[in-house]
């Protein structure tokens, strides 16, 4: 895919040459590089921002993720498909972190105009209002508008270097699915050479400001740091851990048990304990070091969904170490692209198929010699959701156990 003229666009950037100052609707992409200029400590801020967006002005803060004089160690990768409102929610958390970042979303080709709508958050002609709830703290006042960005296609992201502005946007042509979106949005970032640290975020998430620099801290204190996870909280109990870091894996059944799964966030932890006993990170909030992408490899794309993070693990044995930045706090609503609940009975038929296959494919590429036992067990799980009286999950999960496409 590619804009008018089959190029990318930058927003405030100087390769825009033909713009009138000040937005227009015939062009509403095109924002002026006067627009923004550095204020003294680098930071870049909107100073001629459009009339629209002026009312707000009074009542906003700065992106601070996005200023710095100094080129950032650490890019955040977010998938967005179909869920702009996640994805500005969680932009609009992630700006303000205490450390500069560059933010890299990838729109998996999205069918609900979600481009648009993003676009128009950045650029400031669409006002966006902070969700009410104790976690409405981490969004409020709005971000000062326009926030500078670049837009470019998924053609050009393969081999194109990040520019000066903090954040991109791809456009993938294709939905390539979590490890495919995330691979593609990694090897854009991991063109700047200053980029030590990717950490693939989901989009429906909120962060601490400080979530940034624990992470980096962790990272580097690491020696042969690979892979490195977080506190990750229920968005919608905050008070709750979803997971602490990531999870332990019972190889002979492929059952997962979350780390601090359900605890009360008072409860006391060893974070020294939790990075040992991590089998595999959440990918809900993973970071991974430059060496081990080269040295391991990007994600494997041919899951689509799920144990992509654990298949990246197995792949890294005897490796990169495992760390866990436990001073970095996300809060997270869990599995809303595509309904991955982890509660029980709630996941989607989609997700359940998806969860199935990827279970078959994780044992034939890893542990071909367990394969057969995964038969029984898939049985079993598909005999569950009939007794739950789920026939169309348990319909979607057999279709997957025999290797069929889902509907």
């Amino acid at each position: 895919m590619s804009n008018d003229n089959g190029k990318s666009r930058t927003m405030a950037s100087d390769s825009v040459k033909d713009t009138p100052t000040g937005m227009t609707d015939a062009n509403p992409r095109a924002v002026p590089p006067e627009a923004f200029a550095p204020d003294q400590q680098g930071a870049v801020r909107a100073s001629a921002a459009p009339q629209r967006a002026s009312a707000a002005s009074a009542a906003s803060t700065r992106a601070n993720a996005l200023a710095g004089a100094s080129r950032p160690r650490l890019a955040v990768i977010i998938i967005n498909w179909n869920r702009w409102a996640d994805t500005i929610e969680c932009l609009e958390s992630l700006m303000r972190s205490e450390l500069p970042v560059r933010i890299v979303v990838i729109d998996n080709a999205s069918e609900d105009d979600s481009l648009e709508r993003i676009r128009a958050w950045a650029e400031g002609r669409e006002a966006w209002q902070s969700p009410s709830g104790p976690l409405g703290r981490l969004t409020r006042p709005p971000l000062e508008k326009p926030i500078p960005f670049e837009e470019i296609s998924d053609v050009e992201a393969v081999d194109g270097k990040p520019g000066n502005t903090l954040l991109t946007i791809i456009r993938s042509s294709e939905n390539l699915g979590f490890a495919g979106g995330n691979n593609l949005a990694m090897r854009h970032a991991l063109n700047d050479p200053a980029i030590a640290y990717c950490w693939c975020l989901n989009n429906d998430t909120v962060v601490e400001p400080d979530a940034t620099r624990a992470i980096v801290a962790r990272m580097d204190a690491t020696h042969k740091v690979g892979m490195c996870g977080t506190q990750v909280r229920y968005y919608h109990r905050p008070g709750t851990w979803q997971q602490l870091n990531g999870s332990r894996f019972k190889l002979l059944t492929g059952m997962s048990e979350g780390i601090g799964r359900d605890q009360p966030v008072t409860r006391p932890f060893d974070p020294r304990k939790v990075a040992r006993e991590t089998d595999f990170v959440l990918g809900a909030s993973l970071a991974v070091s430059r060496a081990f992408v080269e040295t391991v490899g990007y994600m494997e794309e041919s899951y689509f969904l799920y144990f992509e993070e654990m298949d990246w693990s197995v792949r890294n044995r005897g490796r990169f170490v495992i760390a866990f930045a436990h001073g970095a706090v996300i809060y997270h609503k869990e599995g809303g692209s595509i309904g991955s609940s982890g509660k029980k009975g709630q996941r989607s038929s989609t997700s359940e198929y998806y969860l199935m296959r990827s279970r078959i494919k994780f044992y034939r590429r890893n542990f071909p010699l367990l394969l057969p036992i995964q038969y029984p067990l898939g049985i079993a799980l598909i005999l569950r959701r009939l007794l739950r009286r789920q026939p169309d999950k348990a319909g979607a999960m057999l279709r997957a156990l025999l290797g069929m496409k889902r509907k």
